[in-house]
């Protein structure tokens, strides 16, 4: 019985500390997030970052991806920021998040040096850290949903970067309670990897946002 009543104490400890740390990068992030309105009243920013999400069978962007993309395309169209970088999973060849989202841009308009496409923005952290090492980028308008831009504000600030946000939630997205679950302890992770400020995955040459997006391009 002791055993047990320390057990729940410590995953009662654990909840308390998780709930904490979510409340404190959500109050730290709120006021950085700016509506499309307000984002096109910005001035200097460098880029507008879209984050990756799943991609389905046919290339086809999954629901809360093309939102992402829409909301992103409509800020670079309203004169936000000059260049875009699309960030997402390429890690395999039968995977490639970023040349879908880069088509899907420039199906709506956009020319192809102005987008530049991260091949190995893995997670949020290694995408921020990219952002700012390979694309030499300064400031920057980050496009995901609500749930994930604390997150993601939390991150490239901690990392130097004057960066705000811009909601891309047009519709409910299914999996929800599973999202926000994982989102919790992904929110812990967050703190530990900008405190400790390791290297992501892979680095490589670096590739100035100011220049031309084609350089990216591996097809």
């Amino acid at each position: 019985m002791k055993i047990l009543f320390l057990l729940l104490i410590l995953a009662a400890l654990i909840l308390l500390l998780t709930a904490a740390v979510s409340l404190y990068i959500t109050t730290t992030s709120k006021n950085f997030i700016l509506t499309e309105d307000s984002a096109a009243r910005e001035t200097g920013t460098d880029c507008i970052l879209i984050l990756g999400a799943a991609v389905w069978k046919g290339q086809k962007p999954s629901h809360m991806l093309h939102d992402r993309l829409l909301t992103g395309v409509s800020l670079y169209q309203r004169g936000v920021a000059p260049k875009i970088i699309v960030s997402g999973d390429h890690g395999r060849q039968d995977y490639d998040e970023v040349n879908v989202m880069k088509d899907f841009a420039m199906r709506c308009g956009v020319p192809s040096r102005d987008i530049f496409m991260d091949h190995a923005g893995f997670n949020t952290y290694d995408s921020m850290y990219r952002a700012r090492d390979i694309f030499q980028a300064d400031s920057l308008i980050i496009v995901t949903q609500r749930y994930h831009l604390y997150r993601s504000l939390y991150t490239a600030r901690r990392l130097g970067l004057s960066a705000y946000g811009v909601c891309a939630d047009r519709r409910p997205y299914a999996k929800r309670m599973h999202r926000n679950i994982r989102e919790l302890l992904s929110r812990d992770k967050a703190v530990v990897m900008t405190c400790l400020k390791p290297k992501p995955k892979y680095l490589g040459p670096v590739i100035p946002v100011s220049g031309n997006g084609d350089l990216t391009n591996d097809r």
